[in-house]
């Protein structure tokens, strides 16, 4: 099966990341490091790896140190090649690769998922698009997730969700769908709820931080209402955009890492510590150590 290239990808980042406070206080959440890559490296890596050539970034007032990760650092380039130390170098310059752009979207109030997605419509224009939430660092078993997702949309051309089984009693936190079995792994959603209780939920399937977009959910999210809370929730406008449209949610192949929490991140830091190529067998010896 030929996969679909997705070349633009989306990145909401505006949010302050107050779970994290006071390590957030300064420095964007995105930043946190899993090992020795930031969070939203992983999603970029991952995006790129599905095929996208234009990144947009939906960012906030205190995102700057995003921009400067991913733009060039001409000092320390210079320094590290001056003293010849070219994987270093190599790793500094490879944050976006050849042929890949940014593009930065001010976010001026915090008005939900939904009004960021929609803040990248003049640059999406009619194409399909992903987005990508850097919360949620994704381990793809040796094939990125995205991936696994733009083979569908190549097959089916419809918006794709990426989505995993949870706890029934956790429900209350996610858009949870109503679906039907199109084959293995594959959904026909049918319905989607955001943030049902247990008892309303209408299956056990939560939409997690990936998603494959068709343009006509710009429509909807202009028709959204705000919630209670006064935001335009993303998962609303994928409801009524089944009004107008097939939607297929994927149960992707990987562990998701839920780095909005201090648990999942540390979960994450250390699993990714264990299995790095540098460090994991020292790290796996420590870690042993500590467990006799």
């Amino acid at each position: 099966m030929t996969e679909q290239r997705i070349k633009k990808a989306v990145f909401p980042v505006a949010g302050l990341g107050t779970r994290f406070l006071p390590a957030t206080k300064a420095s964007p959440k995105e930043m946190l490091p899993v090992v020795d890559r930031p969070l939203i490296q992983y999603a970029v890596d991952e995006a790129c790896a599905a095929g996208a050539e234009t990144l947009i970034f939906i960012t906030g007032r205190t995102k700057r140190a995003i921009e400067d990760h991913f733009d060039k650092a001409y000092e320390l380039e210079a320094e590290l090649e001056q003293k010849q130390k070219h994987e270093m170098l190599e790793l500094v310059r490879s944050t976006v690769p050849d042929g890949v752009h940014c593009i930065y979207i001010r976010q001026g109030e915090a008005l939900g998922l939904g009004h960021a997605v929609h803040c990248a419509r003049a640059v999406i224009g009619d194409e399909p698009f992903s987005v990508l939430l850097a919360d949620d660092l994704i381990d793809g078993n040796g094939r990125e997730v995205l991936c696994q997702m733009a083979e569908q949309y190549a097959e089916h051309r419809s918006s794709v969700l990426g989505v995993e089984r949870i706890p029934n009693e956790e429900t209350h936190k996610y858009g949870v769908v109503s679906a039907e079995s199109l084959g293995e792994r594959v959904y026909d959603v049918n319905g989607i709820v955001e943030k049902p209780s247990p008892a309303e939920a209408p299956s056990d399937l939560a939409v997690v931080g990936r998603y494959i977009l068709t343009p006509a959910i710009f429509d909807e999210l202009a028709r959204t209402p705000p919630d209670a809370k006064g935001e335009i929730q993303l998962t609303d406008a994928i409801a009524t955009l089944l009004r107008r449209e097939r939607v297929l949610a994927y149960e992707f192949s990987g562990r998701r890492y839920d780095c909005g929490s201090k648990l999942g991140y540390l979960e994450a830091t250390l699993d990714y510590g264990l299995k790095h190529p540098e460090l994991g067998p020292a790290f796996r010896d420590y870690v042993a150590r500590q467990f006799r």
